[in-house]
């Protein structure tokens, strides 16, 4: 158990009694308990495998890899349209987990097997994503701005792309852009 988890899931205000029987199954499956993301996020040879969170209306149990995984029971879900690889099971009651306890460590065991096994998920890379004609008339105007943009991690990369692409008028993705600019010129991410 670490005690960052025990601080963080302390804070639980809607789920505190499932998050703690969450965490049960988790810690049973032999993985290194982290805190990432401020999430408990369980860890094979410091590769993350899954990790447990809260939401208004559920808590979950993400694989990471969870796109790689066999899901016999059909409870996988991709969270949004731009999850690539994580996958998620939903629980909303307390009588739900203690139903699917079984089946979500078979789930974990699955996760964990999928990391072992050393397979990558497949990611579009930021190049993959169509960009804007208005973030590519701002890089022709912006002195730096493209050479910053290509600085930027992978990951940061699509984030910014993924949020202008997400505006649907013309005049909410100019202004995005020129409130990002400033922070893609000195490196920093969307969410930095």
């Amino acid at each position: 158990m670490n005690k960052r988890v025990d601080v963080a899931l302390s804070k639980e205000t809607r789920w505190p009694i499932e998050m703690a029987e969450l965490r049960k199954v988790a810690l049973a499956s032999g993985l290194t308990e982290e805190l990432k993301w401020g999430q408990p996020c369980y860890t094979l040879d410091g590769k993350n495998v899954f990790l447990i969170h809260a939401f208004k209306d559920y808590f979950a149990i993400l694989f990471m890899k969870g796109v790689l995984m066999k899901d016999p029971k059909k409870i996988l879900i991709q969270q949004t349209a731009n999850v690539q690889s994580a996958r998620q099971i939903r629980l909303s009651h307390l009588s739900e987990l203690k139903k699917m306890k079984s089946t979500i460590k078979s789930y974990i065991a699955e996760a964990i097997a999928v990391e072992e096994s050393g397979v990558q998920a497949p990611v579009k890379k930021a190049a993959d994503f169509e960009i804007p004609d208005e973030i590519t008339k701002a890089m022709k105007k912006i002195v730096g701005l493209t050479p910053a943009f290509k600085k930027l991690t992978p990951g940061r990369q699509r984030a910014y792309v993924l949020h202008f692409q997400g505006a649907k008028q013309e005049a909410t993705r100019i202004s995005r852009i020129e409130k990002a600019v400033p922070r893609i010129l000195q490196g920093k991410g969307l969410n930095d």
